[in-house]
């Protein structure tokens, strides 16, 4: 019980990606099932049977926590198959690991214009030739790199499961969040306003993350809503090692915190823990660039109900128009949606990603990049706009006994 409910709790942006991509009836939602042992798509000789992507949470071994994704036909010549081979690419952005289905001995000519694009984002793929209980395979199962398996029969799914595997990407250095600038027995203090857009009952993710995180070195986290921020600093013997704010009360925070005490907020340690840092911090400072008529689109990773101070569509093009003195035009995206074509925008802004995994992120960091788009993300933007970037990114450039000192003064 314990066991199942701690792979449960792992949340999707931090788990492997699987996605299973193909022409129109090449068996990738009967592939899905019996990989999985599970019903998660509906399976019919109806071409066009999967309209849209279907996403599952869920342990699969031996490579643990996964989403699964299965994805309409690359083939889809129905009248709304654009639409769903759009939806496919969106899918495509996310995905760690590809699985390219075809029933045939190698890829179809659309399949095979796909695997390029895979090949040229360097995601880790595998052909797979399915319904081979149809017709004669290899003793081994596979032939000129593609691995021929049975939906039906089961045959080969252990080897593709082993094969998906060994496709996992080569761990880098694993990225804190902000432990790596910590000692046992720091103080932190958190500044997390519970206003009209705070979840009820609950702390949103980035918060919960860098708790957990500041935990796992034993640090010590006191967290108070911006009210009670200069009482908790009076409160202490010694100064906090640094402030953690919520990036929409940078500026009361910066007002009340002395500037011998590091300070910083949840979206820039997301964007140093999610995202090409160096890009985004260039992009903030693209800000004072932007001139009358520029477009500016302002991305979101999740969707959720906008409240009438939403920060991402109401507080930011108000600070934007205010701290540029330009007229701006903006366009807003939400949850997967983010265009593949970035042609009249001038900068990006993107949320922390928290609810995106690395791959997503790096996809929609690189459109903007081969576009030769500006982007950064919210809490840079913000801190640029109050006239504090600086002082935020000043935590970075600092050690662990830096950081120490500066606290100390």
């Amino acid at each position: 019980m314990g066991a199942a409910t701690d792979l449960n709790a792992v949340v999707s942006a931090q788990r492997l990606h699987i996605g299973f991509f193909g022409a129109v009836n090449s068996g990738k939602s009967s592939l899905v099932n019996a990989l999985t042992g599970q019903e998660l798509s509906i399976v019919s000789d109806t071409e066009g049977t999967t309209t849209d992507p279907v996403q599952k949470a869920m342990e699969l071994l031996p490579l643990g926590p996964v989403v699964i994704i299965d994805t309409p036909g690359l083939d889809d010549a129905t009248e709304l198959g654009r639409l769903r081979i759009e939806r496919t690419m969106q899918m495509l952005r996310k995905t760690d690991i590809a699985v390219i289905v075809t029933d045939a001995a190698g890829p179809d000519g659309e399949t095979g214009r796909f695997i390029e694009k895979v090949r040229e984002r360097g995601i880790p793929f595998l052909v797979v030739r399915n319904k081979c209980d149809l017709a004669e395979s290899s003793a081994e199962g596979e032939a000129g790199g593609v691995l021929s398996v049975s939906a039906k029969t089961g045959q080969n799914l252990d080897v593709l499961k082993r094969r998906i595997a060994e496709s996992v990407p080569t761990a880098k250095a694993e990225k804190r969040i902000v432990s790596d600038l910590l000692q046992k027995g720091d103080v932190v203090l958190l500044v997390t306003p519970i206003d009209e857009s705070a979840p009820k009952g609950r702390l949103i993710l980035p918060q919960q993350q860098t708790i957990r995180d500041i935990l796992d070195v034993c640090g010590i986290c006191i967290t108070v809503q911006p009210d009670e921020l200069a009482p908790s600093l009076r409160l202490l013997q010694t100064p906090p090692r640094m402030v953690i704010c919520d990036s929409q009360v940078f500026g009361f925070v910066d007002a009340v915190v002395p500037e011998d005490i590091a300070l910083t907020s949840f979206s820039i340690l997301f964007a140093r823990y999610r995202g090409n840092f160096e890009q985004l911090i260039r992009g903030a400072r693209a800000i004072e660039r932007l001139q009358d008529g520029d477009t500016v689109l302002i991305s979101e990773g999740c969707t959720h109900r906008r409240q009438c101070g939403d920060i991402g569509t109401v507080k930011l093009p108000g600070w934007l128009q205010k701290g540029t003195g330009k007229e701006l035009r903006f366009r807003f995206t939400s949850g997967g949606e983010f265009p593949e074509d970035l042609s009249g925008i001038d900068l990006v802004i993107h949320c922390g990603g928290c609810m995106l995994n690395a791959s997503e992120m790096s996809g929609r960091l690189r459109a903007c990049e081969t576009g030769g788009m500006s982007v950064t993300n919210y809490g840079l933007a913000i801190a640029k706009l109050h006239g504090i970037l600086e002082r935020s990114l000043s935590v970075f450039r600092l050690g662990k006994k830096d950081v120490r000192r500066a606290s100390a003064r």
